[in-house]
């Protein structure tokens, strides 16, 4: 049998794979924080929002990068992110 501690590791890894996508997903299917979103967009220009909501992922959850890319994303909102270990 496996232990818990392995599996929740597994279960986390899979899960700070995707963390930014699953944050753009949110956005996207929040109302409200979408309107802000393209609000910041306007007044910011894309690449400079998605990079620095990236950031603050990394940051908030205290994660490393990996050496990957994240080149199929769900959300519509980016093309790719940074996979985090």
């Amino acid at each position: 049998m496996a232990d818990i501690s392995d599996f929740a590791e597994e279960a986390f890894s899979k899960f700070t794979d995707r963390i930014t996508d699953e944050v753009f997903l949110l956005i996207e299917e929040d109302r409200d924080l979408m309107h802000k979103y393209l609000l910041l967009v306007q007044h910011h220009g894309l690449k400079v929002v998605n990079q620095q909501l990236g950031r603050a992922v990394k940051q908030r959850f205290d994660l490393r990068n990996d050496i990957d890319r994240q080149e199929a994303p769900r959300s519509i909102l980016i093309q790719s992110h940074q996979k985090f270990l």
